[in-house]
């Protein structure tokens, strides 16, 4: 039986007894009296009661002491206690057995209620997988569900479809969505020896991919395994916690045990009311508080987190994430978009890019794709050129409108003469970290096209945000000099270290990491020491499989801001959790004393059951400050919205 079937089967069993103790004052009694509340309560203590006894013994055998210990002590000497009193016609409190087990096991469904609530980020991301695939069979294409596909089967994906598992295209070519996953909006091209990625939308041609990772192998299923494992990991301080509750708990007995003594003994006190008090000690004293205080707000601030792209590995990562007072930068694909865009055109616009577009038309070179993309903004339509020829080393040439077109690099100036004031803007753009492209018509130069990685649109007001939180902003790249300064000072980065090799930059992080704690973010093959030294590996989406498995947040949507957002959270998170142990503590430090009878003589007493109330109240709290974290406004967020 499940916690919430526990709870339920003790609110409904334990009612009767309830509803006793309101009548009681009235002159009125349940039927059966004492019988009945000790049928009632023996019910209450085998079906939901045995747990805690259980976990009691288990701990015993480990020599170890925990919640539970407490819980089982409490409850079965009430129980116990009572069955002695209606035999011997005394008082019985079979009602505080009952309550507490019924108070604990509510703490616990709210705890459970929180899991599932903090697990549907996870499944929105299940609910991106495809459902069928379409498999070569015995030289067939057979429609079969997702879990019949294998390693190495040979599938076709339509238009519109969604490739079913992770793999590499065998035959043909298309665009592809993977927004789904990386958060990349433009769709990807795809030819035959390119990856593709389980659960991403075939959006123009049709292709055949072999399968190469399926079930739990695929990406998707390997970022649904990371929040769950985030979900159900602990931070280094609730070790810190565990140890203190291995003290707690036999200090608590010892106290209980004292308390019964010098009431008994000492104070000459009735047997049933010295054994209350000391009953009421262990209830009040039970630290589920303090148990739940910290896995909690760990599940909610790794829930929430989930459900705004960012994925946190674990607890560990969000404790660290929490001192971090440096973050530094991969420039390409993670502070830049990835993609050259085109920047400047000198010369008559027009003409210019009308004739780099039609020699441009069938080139999948990625400065193509800007020039392309730049001449669809401008409203050009390419038309076909005939003759390609290349000009090795330098470009490429073709007949437009029966005349000779060029375009190529600056070696082509080996052939054709700049004019002063081209040639001057030509190292103006240089000097701006731009790739220039020569475009000329009829044997003579007719213009420049300058391209650029421009950075992503989120990149300054992420850098902005982050130096508002007081954190140094660093650039880290292979890049030369000048294109990284000239990204740097767009952005607002603080410090750029440029010409950094693949191998050196692990290096370059542990040097930074002598002055304070660092996060890196980046994205690349090369960048996974990088993530792996660091105190904090931020991963974007859109990286590699390797560089996403040494990450210890993943940005999902691929999306800069999210590195605030995921440190905001983290912040927000731990204070989260030290809010919490701060109150479990001053709450069961402060019910002791009270619990105990200490202020007995001034009509202050507190019975176990009610002990039992405070302790469910106690846990009650820590999980509605917990759940209180979904509602936290995060200031970025907020400003970026």
């Amino acid at each position: 039986m499940n916690i919430k079937n526990r709870f339920i089967f003790s609110l409904i069993v334990s009612l009767p007894m309830f509803i006793g103790m309101i009548i009681m004052p009235f002159g009125y009694d349940l039927p059966g009296g004492m019988w009945t509340m000790f049928l009632l309560t023996t019910a209450v203590m085998l079906v939901s009661g045995r747990q805690f006894l259980q976990s009691t013994w288990a701990s015993f055998l480990n020599h170890h002491a925990n919640m539970d210990t407490l819980v089982a002590i409490g409850t079965f000497t009430a129980y116990f206690y009572s069955i002695y009193a209606m035999l011997s016609h005394q008082p019985v409190f079979y009602e505080s057995a009952a309550f507490v087990i019924t108070f604990v096991l509510l703490g616990q469904v709210f705890e459970e209620k929180m899991k599932h609530a903090a697990s549907g980020a996870v499944e929105k991301l299940m609910d991106l997988q495809a459902k069928d695939a379409e498999v070569l069979r015995d030289g067939k294409i057979l429609k079969i569900p997702l879990t019949e596909v294998e390693v190495g089967d040979i599938i076709q994906v339509k238009p519109g479809q969604k490739i079913a598992v992770d793999g590499v295209i065998t035959e043909g070519s298309s665009t592809i969505d993977e927004s789904m996953v990386t958060g990349e909006s433009i769709p990807v091209a795809k030819k035959a020896g390119d990856p593709v990625i389980g659960s991403t939308i075939n959006n123009t041609g049709t292709f055949m991919f072999k399968a190469s990772k399926v079930g739990d192998d695929t990406l998707l299923a390997q970022i649904v395994e990371l929040v769950k494992k985030a979900q159900t990991s602990h931070a280094p301080i609730q070790k810190t916690v565990d140890k203190i509750a291995d003290i707690f708990v036999p200090i608590v007995i010892i106290i209980a045990i004292l308390t019964f003594v010098i009431w008994y003994v000492l104070l000459g006190a009735a047997l049933v009311n010295a054994m209350l008090f000391a009953v009421s000690v262990i209830i009040i004293a039970c630290p589920c508080a303090l148990g739940i205080a910290t896995p909690t707000a760990l599940m909610v601030g790794t829930g929430r987190s989930a459900k705004l792209g960012i994925l946190i590995k674990n607890g560990e990562i969000l404790e660290a994430a929490n001192s971090i007072k440096t973050v530094v930068f991969d420039k390409t694909g993670t502070i830049t978009v990835g993609k050259p865009k085109v920047t400047d055109v000198v010369g008559d616009p027009e003409k210019v890019l009308e004739v780099a577009v039609n020699l441009e038309a069938t080139s999948e070179h990625p400065l193509a794709a800007a020039i392309l993309n730049k001449a669809k903004e401008s409203g050009i339509v390419p038309h076909k050129a005939q003759n390609f020829t290349a000009i090795e080393g330098k470009g490429i040439q073709a007949q437009i409108s029966n005349k000779q077109a060029f375009i190529g690099n600056q070696k082509l100036l080996v052939d054709y003469q700049l004019d002063d004031q081209t040639a001057a803007k030509m190292l103006q753009l240089q000097n701006e970290a731009k790739t220039v492209v020569i475009v000329g018509f009829d044997g003579k130069i007719i213009g420049l096209i300058a391209v650029q990685d421009t950075p992503k649109k989120s990149s300054a007001a992420a850098i902005a945000a982050l130096k508002k939180r007081g954190l140094r902003t660093v650039m880290l790249t292979g890049d030369n000099e000048h294109v990284a300064r000239a990204i740097a000072d767009q952005v607002g980065i603080d410090e750029v270290i440029a010409d950094v090799l693949p191998s050196d930059k692990a290096d370059k992080v542990k040097e930074l990491q002598q002055h304070a704690p660092l996060a890196f973010v980046g994205d690349g093959i090369n960048d996974a020491p990088a993530l792996t030294t660091a105190n904090v590996g931020i991963a974007m989406g859109s990286g590699t499989d390797i560089a996403i498995e040494s990450g210890g947040i993943v940005l999902v949507k691929n999306d800069l801001q999210d590195v605030v957002r995921a440190l905001e959270l983290s912040q927000k998170t731990f204070n989260r959790i030290k809010l919490n142990l701060f109150w479990a503590f001053i709450y069961n430090t402060l019910g002791i004393p009270v619990a105990a009878g200490l202020f007995s003589g001034l009509g202050l007493v507190l019975s176990p059951e009610l002990a039992g109330v405070f302790m469910a109240l106690s846990s009650i709290s820590v999980v509605a400050s917990s759940l209180l974290l979904n509602s936290v406004k995060l200031t970025h967020t907020a400003q970026s919205t």
